[in-house]
Formats: structure tokens, C-alpha cells, sequence
């Protein structure tokens, strides 16, 4: 009997000692297949970020080595530069606007060309194409448009009439940039949109059908729903993206003007390279990358407390 109790013991001793060293060679292979992506991220993210943090506590000019350091003297002077917060404004004008009309437009026009015909795959074609093309060549496009010189104002001029500030008054200039960028950007939104409708199954639009639910009806309570997930990245992606927005305010606009339609990232590099305060730029940089991971985290915040909502 005891040599029965030894056996069974040693029995059993030996599998957990299998698990164990799969367990560690596991582990050692997962770690081994994923340390070139970390090294990449610790590379191109993290390193600058911290590169970043630390130049913004000094007042670099790019130039004089070491750094001097100031602390917290940039951040101080950030928020009553009103340069600075000029451009944030701007920025925020268009973050917001531009995340609900590219989201408001790429989910009607996506619901309109749902249907797989000739007309309506030229009209994504068309829609997605400025996303495409790139934005300085977009921002160039629109500036012969709209500008003094431009395409629409000579034909106002042939026509009689008054030429039209689109680029040179302040507050024509911040709405055509706004409508600008709008336009060359919710393509993207429209595609994304376009992919979760084709997760919709069918029979729910049917039911819907049978249940004698309209258009409408059926938009709101059957296609919204499955479009959720969707929508939440979407928001995310818009506002990341419109917070960065840079190359096409400079090939439309450069920023003016008198300085009207300089963006966050447009001060950012004309601080930094223009008047060499590589210091007071970085400072910039770190409070825009803060604001937007406030962004991205508040909407999946709301985006999870909405489906516990639903879910309770």
C-alpha cells in the first residue's frame, strides 16, 4: 500500500511538472514572437514621446548642446500665448465640427449607396477619391478655386458681380477651410460605414419589413444598432485625425489669414523649425498627444457605458 501512495504521488507530480515547462516555453515563445513588435513600438513611440516630454521641459533651440532646462516654464507659457490658444480654438472648431458632420455625412451617404449597382460603385469612387489624392494637392486644388484669383471668382467677375473673400477674410476663410477639410476627409467615414452595413443580416431587415417598419424606423432601430462599434471608431479615428490636420490648411491657406487658420500642428512646426524653440514646440506636441488620448478615452468610456446601458 505505501509503495501504492508513492507511485500515485510520483504519478502525479510528474504531469505538473510538464504543465509548468510548457507553461514557461509558452510564455518564452510568445515573448520571443512579439519582442520585434515592442521594439518597434519602444522605437518609434515611446522613445520619442519621452524625447518629447523631456525637450519640453527645457528651452532647446535646436542648436545649443546640452538643453537648458526651465521645468515647467513652457507649459506656463502656453496657456497665455494667444497665439497658442488661437490655434487651439481653431483646432477645436474643427475637431468638433468636422467629427460630427464627417460622421453625420458618411453614414447617410452610406446608407444611400448600400446597394451593390454600377452608379452607386462610381459614387464610392468618387466620394473616396479626395481621401486618396492626398491633402496638399487637395489644399492647392481648392486654393486656385476659391482664392482671389481662383476659378470662381473670375467667373463672378465675367458674370458682373463682386468677387467673394473665400481665402482672404478671416471668417470666410475659417468656414471654407472647415468645409474643406470636411470634404476631403469623410470618405473615409463613408467606406468604414459602408463595411458594417455589410454585417447586417438580412432577415433583420425583413422582420423589420414585415413588422411594417419605414425607413426611418428601420435606420434607427435596426441599422444604427449594428453600426455602434463602427461608429465608435469612427469618432475616434475623425477627431485624432482633425486634431492633426496640417497639410491642407498649408497648401490652402498657410495659416492665414493674419493667422486665422494656423492649427495646433501648424504652430507646433512654425514654432519649432521657423523660430527655433524646438523647447516650446515639444511643449505643444505633449499637451496635443494628452488631449488626444482624453479624446480617445472619454468616447470609448461613453461608448462602454452605453452598451452596459442597453445590456442592463
Amino acid at each position: 500500500m505505501p509503495g501504492n501512495d508513492t507511485r500515485a504521488g510520483a504519478g502525479g507530480a510528474a504531469p505538473a511538472t510538464r504543465r509548468r515547462r510548457d507553461a514557461r516555453l509558452e510564455l518564452l515563445t510568445d515573448t520571443v514572437m512579439i519582442a520585434p513588435a515592442l521594439a518597434l513600438v519602444a522605437l518609434f513611440v515611446l522613445i520619442p514621446i519621452a524625447i518629447a516630454i523631456y525637450l519640453s521641459l527645457t528651452n532647446w533651440d535646436g542648436f545649443t548642446i546640452p538643453p537648458s532646462w526651465v521645468g515647467t516654464r513652457n507649459y506656463e507659457r502656453l496657456v497665455q500665448d494667444p497665439e497658442v490658444l488661437r490655434a487651439a480654438a481653431f483646432t477645436a472648431v474643427i475637431a468638433v465640427v468636422g467629427t460630427i458632420a464627417c460622421n453625420t455625412l458618411g453614414v447617410g451617404v452610406a446608407v444611400l449607396l448600400n446597394r451593390h449597382t454600377r452608379v452607386n460603385t462610381v459614387m464610392r469612387v468618387l466620394v473616396f477619391s479626395p481621401y486618396v489624392i492626398g491633402p496638399v494637392i487637395l489644399g492647392f486644388l481648392w486654393a486656385s478655386i476659391l482664392g482671389s484669383n481662383g476659378a470662381v471668382n473670375a467667373l463672378l467677375t465675367s458674370l458682373g458681380l463682386e468677387r467673394l473673400p473665400f481665402l482672404a477674410d478671416p471668417v470666410w476663410a475659417t468656414f471654407t477651410t472647415v468645409a474643406v477639410i470636411i470634404w476631403a476627409t469623410f470618405g473615409v467615414n463613408v467606406v468604414l460605414y459602408l463595411a458594417g452595413l455589410q454585417t447586417l443580416n438580412v432577415s433583420l431587415l425583413e422582420a423589420a419589413r414585415i413588422d411594417g417598419a419605414g425607413p426611418w424606423q428601420t435606420f434607427w432601430q435596426v441599422k444604427l444598432p449594428v453600426l455602434a462599434p463602427t461608429v465608435t471608431l469612427n469618432v475616434v479615428l475623425s477627431a485624432i485625425g482633425l486634431l492633426r490636420v496640417y497639410e491642407l490648411v498649408l497648401a490652402l491657406t498657410a495659416g492665414g489669414p493674419a493667422g486665422t487658420t494656423q492649427t495646433t500642428v501648424f504652430n507646433i512646426l512654425t514654432t519649432s523649425f521657423s523660430r527655433s524653440q524646438l523647447g516650446y514646440g515639444a511643449a505643444q506636441s505633449v499637451v496635443l498627444m494628452v488631449a488626444i488620448i482624453a479624446v480617445t478615452v472619454v468616447v470609448t468610456q461613453l461608448r462602454r457605458q452605453s452598451e452596459q446601458a442597453v445590456s442592463a
